[in-house]
């Protein structure tokens, strides 16, 4: 076990909530400053409570700033604090340059009221135009001083109500185990930086993802670098530095733990295990590596002891409701990534499971789901055969109850960093697979439904994206007039362009432009949707074109990477992929936008959209009915 470098004073334990204590002592020092002159039995009727709440509401709040290149400090909020206020607090802090930059705090820029500012935020530092080169060097400052101005505990939740008590035993075991000189681990597989972190026994107990180490941020340790936080990422709709939060969003809509997603909070953790590309007070990152002690912005995962993962073991044994259940949650939250390597598999000797088998699956890494737009996902289920058997009546039940709108204001209380493109993904997908399932589908066709296809050399929409399409065709003819789509303003990018830089070289096809432009010879989409039955059974396997493009990616979702020389080891392997971001990321296409609406225009295309499901699922079920007639024959009777 190598021993960690001593860390400096002032960076030791520190409750994760010290929001009571502070009001208290605020309170107490309120009422001592009362005027002498006052009637003691009016004193007497200032009640605490109301002076705790008072300071609670408009006193100091912690909250935690990452700059775009992934430092973090932490820092006290007063009443006066303003964004300027803050930018200079980090400038004198961390040294960084804040001329020409926003603080944000998940979809909004903030400026002078910092009031809804919830303890324990985090909130970014961008630069206000990205046209920088990618060889830009990250700036991270990690100077021996650094952690003395920010004395934040080892490890802190960032806000969670719901998974904080499971969380929180996990974190006072990883605290008590860094201390007691207990180093974590760096895991070698995957694309971004992961760490196990140990209890005092040794044993791993969690997983800790920083977000600047994601694939593409300035941090990764692996080679995959040149993006900015807040940039576009593997997925041009989920972003650089934003796939933590969505880890933490999969554990909260996984109600019940339905699923089984193990408990996952949003954390601020310090270590100098922590991969550091450019330091700024010279030396190389190897050399510095082990001298320095950073702060991250990571998210915090129960590590899962298993025995393998689904892509190293044969299907057949896994419960069909285990499959279901990690289907409907992937539905829900629209899942680009779930491939076999992120479905953990435990055996169960000489015992039976949840669902009476003799194995246990847990889905893991849900970093690119809930993206700002329709892409096209990967459910690797598809192709099991657990996901061709109809819905439990349990099941049933369950989706029955699902309630999006619930959903939506849970993540906006625990997460009031996501976005609200992403809040809109995750209404749309339960909306469609509530209809979905009480219409009888199985969970493959609902999956196959979401998939997009090949034709030729284009790729189409998928029958989701088709009606949604046709509810924004909609939607154009009931809205007035606008002069903005007339001129042809670029209305398809969740992105601005001076954010994208390479990136608005975006493929289009003006066939499937979502607002529906009248003469450009748009015919009904709907219509695909029936059609698309007849064409999915011509193979003679059974398959749809669109589940064996599937079955043909890789295992990153359908993401292809450049492979390295396994020869060469794991250094040859990072220089193998040490290539810019823009060579890397492959090209994506949005066939319709949900972000673009104000509040009464998503109302209206829910409704539509709505609408137009029902009639499409309808049209399915009675085509798939004549197709079943047709193979059957007229003389076979049940």
């Amino acid at each position: 076990m190598s021993g960690a470098s001593p860390l400096p004073d002032g960076v030791g334990l520190r409750p994760v909530r010290r929001a009571h204590q502070e009001e208290e002592e605020a309170a107490a020092a309120a009422a001592a400053a009362m005027s002498p002159n006052l009637e003691s039995h009016i004193k007497s009727q200032v009640p605490a409570l109301l002076l705790r709440r008072f300071f609670a509401g408009r006193g100091r709040r912690r909250v935690f700033v990452q700059t775009e290149t992934g430092c973090v400090l932490g820092m006290d909020l007063d009443r006066s604090d303003n964004a300027h206020t803050v930018k200079r607090r980090l400038q004198l802090a961390l040294n960084v340059p804040t001329g020409e930059t926003s603080l944000t705090f998940g979809d909004r820029v903030l400026e002078n009221d910092l009031s809804f500012i919830r303890p324990d935020s985090p909130l970014l530092l961008t630069r206000n135009s990205i046209n920088r080169s990618c060889s830009t060097p990250c700036l991270c400052p990690v100077s021996k001083d650094f952690e003395h101005k920010d004395r934040s505990g080892l490890v802190e939740m960032l806000g969670c109500s719901i998974s904080c008590a499971r969380v929180k035993r996990l974190v006072d075991d990883v605290v008590t185990a860094i201390r007691s000189g207990v180093d974590p681990v760096p895991i070698g597989s995957g694309l971004g930086g992961s760490y196990y972190f140990r209890n005092i026994s040794g044993d791993r107990v969690a997983i800790v993802k920083p977000t600047d180490e994601e694939p593409f941020a300035p941090n990764n340790p692996k080679g995959f670098v040149g993006r900015a936080l807040g940039q576009p990422g593997l997925k041009k709709s989920v972003r650089v530095g934003e796939t933590g939060f969505r880890e933490v969003a999969a554990y909260l809509l996984d109600h019940d733990n339905f699923a089984n997603v193990p408990p996952t909070a949003l954390v601020k953790i310090t270590h100098s295990i922590f991969h550091i590309n450019c330091p700024v007070n010279g030396g190389s990152p190897a050399h510095d590596q082990k001298q320095q002690v950073s702060s991250k912005i990571a998210s915090f995962q129960q590590f899962i002891a298993h025995d393998f993962d689904a892509s190293d073991h044969g299907t057949s044994s896994f419960p069909v409701a285990a499959v279901h259940r990690i289907g409907i949650l992937d539905i829900r939250i629209f899942n680009t990534d779930r491939h076999a390597g992120n479905v953990l598999v435990r055996k169960l000797d000489g015992g039976t499971g949840r669902f009476g088998c003799q194995t246990e699956l847990f889905p893991i890494d849900h970093g690119l789901c809930l993206p700002e737009n329709l892409e096209d996902p990967y459910f690797e289920w598809i192709h099991w055969a657990q996901s061709s058997i109809p819905f439990s009546e349990e099941e049933l039940e369950y989706i029955k109850n699902l309630d999006p709108m619930r959903d939506v204001a849970m993540l906006r209380r625990e997460l009031p960093i996501i976005r609200e493109a992403c809040l809109r993904v995750l209404v749309l997908c339960t909306i469609f697979l509530k209809e979905a399932a009480a219409s009888g589908l199985c969970l493959a066709e609902i999956g196959e439904m979401m998939t997009r296809e090949f034709r030729g050399l284009e790729e189409e929409p998928s029958k989701l994206e088709v009606v949604c399409m046709e509810a924004r065709r909609k939607l154009a003819e009931w809205e007035p007039y606008s002069p903005v789509i007339e001129q042809g303003e670029d209305m398809d990018f969740q992105f601005s362009l001076d954010m994208l830089g390479e990136y608005n070289d975006v493929i289009r096809s003006p066939r499937f432009n979502g607002l529906g432009a009248k003469g450009n010879g748009f015919r009904n989409p709907l219509s695909k949707l029936v059609e698309s039955i007849d064409e999915d059974n011509d193979d003679d396997d059974g398959r749809s074109e669109s589940s064996k493009r599937s079955s043909e990616r890789v295992h990153s979702g359908g993401l292809k990477f450049p492979s390295a020389d396994k020869s060469s080891g794991s250094n040859g392997s990072v220089h193998a992929l040490n290539r810019s971001a823009d060579e890397q990321l492959p090209s994506s296409v949005y066939f319709v936008r949900l972000s673009d609406m104000n509040a009464e225009e998503w109302n209206i295309f829910l409704e539509k959209f709505q609408e137009l499901l029902k009639e499409a699922l309808q049209e399915r079920a009675a085509a798939a009915g004549q197709r079943m007639k047709q193979r059957l024959g007229t003389s076979c009777k049940f």
